[in-house]
């Protein structure tokens, strides 16, 4: 279903849609796919059925996304009320930059905020929610439910990987708050503040790296980050990504999932900040692929059964086996990265053992 002479994506009698349906399910990008469906002459679009199935899906993902849109602008307004400005990051932010972003799977609703606001939130939002989660002192994280959606509250948007990375996010962090680097998305009535585009790169690539790393990756994540990327093309400062990606280390991670984004996604190359075309980076684009494809979205392909079987100490050393696995496959893309961030990944494994968590 991919052309051997690019990363367009050919349909021809041997598509098997019910397997298209099954994948673009898994990895949470059913309103994407449908988008590019949409585009496609009559013949070569999927049968009736299975297309009136799939459209079913994206209505009710569609209504989804509107009801979460709506308790965005509820709560976004209810903390302006009280002095409390946030900026929302992730999710619905990043909808925005694609042609229909109502078809986009939506998840939490993630807020980042200042110091002084966290606490601010905290104490406001903490008594609505029906449920509250332990807070993370240091990643500076507080999950609720209220009003049966999930709401995260960041003091900070720490990747965990290496001290001196979650430093440099914290600078990002600071242009967004102390630098006024945002822009905004007007939903309905009121206005959102997201990162600027140069800020919210960062958070999105740091953030899916967290997941490859630490448990598994999704196509969603990664299609956030290309969307991001084309739609902010004509006025992203490159010299400023290239900088702090050196200085995060992060230049090899970059280039390999800008390959995975054109040979396997159909990134337009031109628009993949620092794209090499040298082989290597394909290589290493293959092994993402296959990655992703073995874990699933989120790592949802693994087998957890030891979850239901073992009491809480042996579960634990069966996800410390989990990462040790992971730890083979990473070295194979990422050799040096890999080694030099493991240690801080077991570590908080150890810690979240000694917290109980």
């Amino acid at each position: 279903m991919w052309s051997s002479d690019s990363s367009d994506f050919r349909i021809d009698e041997s598509t098997d849609w019910q397997d298209v349906y099954r994948l673009a399910s898994e990895q949470s990008v059913l309103g994407l796919l449908l988008s590019g469906i949409d585009r496609l002459p009559n013949d070569q679009k999927p049968p009736k059925m299975e297309l009136l199935q799939w459209i079913g899906e994206i209505q009710m993902v569609e209504q989804h996304n509107k009801d979460m849109n709506g308790f965005i602008a509820c709560l976004i307004e209810r903390l302006h009320a009280r002095g409390v400005y946030a900026v929302l990051v992730k999710g619905q932010g990043i909808a925005q930059c694609y042609e229909q972003p109502l078809w986009r799977a939506c998840g939490d609703v993630d807020l980042l905020l200042s110091d002084t606001n966290y606490e601010l939130a905290k104490n406001f939002l903490i008594p609505l929610a029906s449920d509250v989660e332990s807070e993370r002192i240091y990643a500076k994280h507080l999950g609720m439910t209220i009003d049966d959606w999930t709401v995260e509250l960041h003091g900070r948007l720490t990747c965990g990987l290496t001290t001196g990375i979650d430093k440099q996010i914290d600078k990002v962090q600071d242009a967004v708050f102390y630098g006024g680097e945002v822009r905004s998305w007007q939903n309905g009535n009121t206005q959102v503040f997201l990162p600027s585009a140069d800020n919210d790169v960062i958070f999105v690539f740091t953030h899916f790296l967290k997941h490859f790393y630490k448990e598994g990756l999704g196509l969603r994540q990664i299609c956030d980050w290309c969307r991001l990327l084309w739609t902010y093309k004509d006025s992203l400062n490159h010299e400023l990504l290239e900088t702090r990606l050196r200085n995060m280390g992060l230049m090899t991670e970059w280039r390999a999932f800008g390959a995975f984004a054109v040979e396997y996604l159909g990134m337009p190359s031109e628009a993949m900040p620092l794209y090499s075309t040298d082989f290597k980076w394909k290589r290493k684009a293959d092994k993402i692929c296959a990655f992703i494809l073995e874990v699933g979205n989120m790592g949802h392909n693994r087998d957890m059964s030891y979850f239901n079987k073992y009491p809480y100490m042996i579960r634990k050393v069966c996800s410390l086996g989990h990462r040790c696995g992971d730890l083979i496959r990473h070295a194979q893309i990422f050799p040096l990265d890999s080694l030099r961030f493991f240690p801080r990944i077991m570590f908080n494994g150890l810690m979240s053992v000694v917290r109980g968590e």
